[in-house]
């Protein structure tokens, strides 16, 4: 049994690869069956959301129950969204720097009365229901309770969480059969969560080969500056921004990277940073991150901290406009900067929800052309899986420097937890050598 275990090809990452190689293969030489394997992938997002709910309610509670101290709750709630507002910050400011010294939008000359705004109607009414600042606070609040979990609101069930896990503080020892209990259906949860992930390959393959299938490898090229601008922008992103948190945190990044390579191949091929959180709140906790802080910070990342999103967000904003030749001032560009920091909130996890955001964005902001989001559409799905890597790995480095800030991290946990991979992957290596 640890041998078969140990063999290369029983690595999820692995067959996650084989799959997305064969979904892209499919897509390309066979478009037209590629394109119609979409529920394949939509299914397995399906399997994964449908737990998502119950998992953070329970991961929250048990992890606000055990801290003991309503005060923790708050200093670790503080902590949070002050990193989580610092890093947004930078991606914003990254995006609209390497934007305009690009300017891969310059020289399209495109008449936007030319554009066909049907082809982007859905988005534009999608982007009008999301309504204002004040509307999205308020959204926040569930109608019922029952309601939150129902609908899968993320941010309206970790509000529920949170409200629960204090009042279980305040209950002291009595709450405690309660807690167990919570605790005992997480673990049920998580089981579930690892017989779902044996799909994982077959719904990162369909969604590439949906991709590929439906827009092509030419709709790379008409597009290609934006898209190499973009996935450049994110890899130093990546690199000097969360490679130095990452460093401080005691989590070197290429450490990091290899530990969540499984999720992070599955996000490509998914397009769907949910698709991976439980797994992501296991591992986090298994590499010393506490419990209460994992169960906290990472699920409000999903919806406050969407790095990959906010560069996306300014790039294809004032793409757009050099496109059409609309032109932008320093002070525009600014006021476009600080609606986005607003905006970009509540667009991670869901696929294709940055696009939307960015429709929003531009109906609120009237000197950037909104049919202008007709050139982004045959793209938006490959520029999806650069911003949805982004955000996975900016939560995950994330939560363990604000773990790490708190005194929370256990950095002995870590490198036993690091070691372990490592000598799983040597032994890996020398049982292949030894077959051949």
């Amino acid at each position: 049994m640890e041998i078969s275990k140990s063999r290369w090809y029983s690595q999820l990452y692995v067959q996650v690869l084989i799959g997305i190689v064969i979904g892209a293969a499919i897509g390309h030489f066979e478009p037209q069956f590629g394109a119609k394997l979409q529920p394949f992938a939509d299914g397995f997002i399906k399997l994964i959301k449908m737990l998502l709910a119950p998992i953070i309610f329970g991961t929250v509670v048990v992890g606000i129950a055990k801290m003991g101290s309503i005060k923790e709750v708050g200093r670790i709630g503080v902590k949070a969204l002050l990193y989580f507002e610092i890093l947004s910050t930078i991606a914003l400011v990254i995006g609209l720097i390497v934007v305009n010294i690009a300017k891969p939008g310059a020289g399209m000359n495109i008449n936007a009365t030319t554009l066909d705004a049907s082809a982007i109607a859905k988005y534009s009414q999608a982007a009008t229901e999301q309504g204002g600042t004040i509307d999205f606070f308020l959204n926040i609040i569930p109608s019922t309770f029952i309601g939150a979990f129902s609908n899968g609101v993320m941010l309206q069930v970790i509000l529920i969480s949170v409200l629960m896990g204090v009042a279980l503080v305040q209950m002291g020892e009595t709450s405690k059969p309660l807690i167990n209990t919570i605790d005992l259906f997480l673990q049920g949860l998580f089981k579930i969560v690892a017989m779902v992930m044996r799909l994982a390959p077959i719904g990162a393959g369909a969604g590439m080969a949906f991709t590929i299938g439906k827009y092509g490898i030419g709709t790379l090229l008409s597009l290609g500056q934006l898209l190499v601008a973009l996935y450049i922008t994110t890899l130093i992103f990546i690199v000097v921004v969360l490679g130095t948190v990452a460093r401080w945190s005691g989590m070197p990044l290429m450490q990091f990277l290899r530990y969540f390579k499984d999720e992070i191949l599955i996000t490509l091929g998914t397009c769907s940073t949910e698709a991976v959180l439980p797994r992501m709140m296991v591992k986090l906790e298994k590499l010393g991150c506490k419990k209460s802080v994992v169960g906290m910070v990472l699920p409000t990342g999903y919806a406050f901290n969407a790095d990959g999103t906010c560069i996306y967000l300014t790039m294809a904003a004032i793409f757009i406009a050099q496109a059409t030749n609309t032109p932008l001032t320093f002070m525009d560009q600014m006021i476009l900067l600080g609606v986005f920091l607003l905006t970009s909130k509540g667009s991670a996890g869901v696929a294709g929800a940055g696009f939307i955001t960015l429709a929003a964005t531009l109906t609120t902001i009237h000197s950037i052309p909104l049919v202008g989001l007709v050139l982004l559409l045959g793209i938006d799905r490959f520029l999806n899986e650069a911003r949805a890597v982004t955000n996975l790995i900016g939560n995950g480095i994330g939560t363990i420097a604000i773990a790490k800030w708190d005194n929370s991290f256990d950095v002995e946990t870590c490198e036993r937890e690091i070691a372990a991979m490592k000598h799983e992957k040597a032994s890996r290596k020398a049982l292949l050598a030894q077959s051949k």
